[in-house]
């Protein structure tokens, strides 16, 4: 193993001070700092992350998937310090503004579209993804009560999906690491296979995978007729769940299902929105519209916490009433806040005046050039790609019939060996994956290439 790569006198004062304040998030903190190195970061410039101690760390998570267009993006910036000099706050409740005005405006203009569907009208804000996914839930177990078809109460999710850590987020997900401890406070969802293509059988293609999927959805709403009011799903991407992959059939499969039993579908593009996967939604990929779409992430660029579910006029009518019990009384006292509403308004430019999607396909083929010899790699079982999203499965042997042992722990070894390095890899179990900033150029992208396979070859020598 290579040296600490926060060893220096500054990074160890800084280390120190958080160790003695700071609880991190999906960390066991008894791992700190032997075991999980721990970097005090000073600044950010474009994909780089840059320590206290001036060692640079190429971004290859885009810092867990929020950042789009590097680090301290300019535009971005200058857009929060402008809306900071005459509004920084206000309740939603009863006050507005332009920025959430606006913004509400721009995202419904840019939603996905189906022929013959009503577009989505309405945009309900909250802080962050979880919540999000908490305010979609309630809406359409809302809008069937509201209805009087109060036996529609149960959720239908994909096994090995993730939605957040709240508990109505995490009811609605299947890693058993964040959900195992607290699954007597979780409400029952119902979980379809998914449709990941890596599961598929010798000889069965991506899109026979899907079907095979779809089916198994088919026939959990066949046994619970009238029971489900919405199915949740992650469009073309598991990402939490490993960067699993599926064809865009089962969106086209999972909506018909869907309208064909009288239940919501709510993507969650938390993850695959903003360009992700190589259009602006992942939905657009299959041609289908969401009944509630939840967006974060890179809704900001990854400059503040701020989320949207987007949803149909249809849905918004059913609350409409001169009883309370009726409204969606759901609240967050950041709600629309004008300073990630201004935020997000700047990425929505960036994205008009950069033509983002055609720049971030070329950059997705040179990842793709990058990723291939990576498929000869005898500890390699699998080699993915969705957009500007490419993973890589590690196992013993190549033919995906022998993980590591969870023991083994050659994820947190790659991790280790790749920040020794300089380069930010922050594998989900034994999966190592790119999800770099959009700004990421070919001279970093052969450094990421390069440093993958080392740090792969280390951690495997470690296991």
């Amino acid at each position: 193993m290579l040296a600490d790569p926060a060893s220096s006198p500054l990074a160890e004062q800084w280390r120190q001070r958080d160790l003695s304040v700071v609880w991190h998030p999906c960390t066991q903190m008894r791992e700190h700092p032997h075991t999980l190195p721990l970097i005090p970061i000073a600044r950010g410039e474009g994909a780089w992350l840059i320590g206290h101690d001036g060692r640079h760390y190429l971004d290859a998570v885009s810092s867990w998937w929020t950042n789009l267009f590097g680090h301290t993006e300019p535009r971005i910036g200058a857009a929060i310090a402008r809306q900071a000099t005459c509004l920084e706050q206000v309740m939603l409740a009863g006050f507005s503004h332009e920025p959430a005005i606006t913004l509400a405006e721009r995202l419904l203009a840019l939603a996905p579209r189906q022929p013959g569907r009503a577009p989505l009208t309405k945009v309900f804000y909250a802080d962050n993804g979880s919540a999000g996914v908490e305010v979609a839930l309630k809406m359409a177990f809302h809008y069937f009560h509201n209805r009087g078809e109060t036996g529609r109460t149960r959720f239908v999710a994909l096994e090995n999906g993730y939605h957040g850590e709240t508990l109505g987020a995490l009811a609605v997900g299947d890693i058993p690491l964040y959900r195992r401890v607290y699954a007597p406070l979780l409400a029952e969802a119902l979980f379809a296979p998914s449709p990941d293509a890596y599961q598929a059988a010798p000889g069965q293609t991506a899109a026979g995978r899907a079907q095979q999927a779809a089916d198994g959805l088919a026939d959990l709403f066949e046994r619970h007729p009238g029971q489900i009011c919405a199915v949740i799903l992650e469009p073309l991407l598991q990402c939490a769940g490993g960067m699993r992959m599926h064809d865009p059939l089962y969106l086209k499969r999972a909506r018909e299902l869907c309208d064909a039993h009288g239940a919501f579908l709510i993507a969650d593009e938390i993850a695959t929105g903003f360009g992700r996967t190589g259009t602006l939604f992942a939905c657009e990929q299959a041609g289908v519209m969401p009944d509630l779409l939840c967006l974060s992430k890179g809704l900001t660029g990854g400059f503040l916490p701020l989320s949207a579910v987007l949803t149909t006029q249809r849905l918004y009518d059913a609350f409409l009433d001169d009883s309370r019990e009726r409204a969606f009384l759901h609240s967050h006292s950041y709600t629309g806040n004008p300073l990630a509403c201004a935020a997000a308004l700047a990425t929505l430019d960036i994205f008009a005046s950069d033509d983002v999607i055609a720049r971030n396909r070329g950059t997705a083929g040179v990842m793709r050039e990058l990723a291939a010899p990576f498929t000869d790699h005898p500890h390699i079982a699998d080699v993915r790609q969705t957009g500007m999203v490419v993973a890589f499965e590690l196992a013993r042997d190549s033919d995906r019939t022998t993980p590591f042992p969870a023991s083994a722990r050659v994820g947190l070894h790659v991790y280790r060996a790749a920040l020794a390095r300089g380069v930010v890899l922050r594998p989900l179990g034994d999966v190592v994956y790119w999800m770099p900033p959009y700004c990421i150029d070919d001279a970093q992208l052969a450094l990421l290439a390069q440093t993958t396979l080392a740090a792969i070859n280390e951690g495997i020598a470690c296991a």
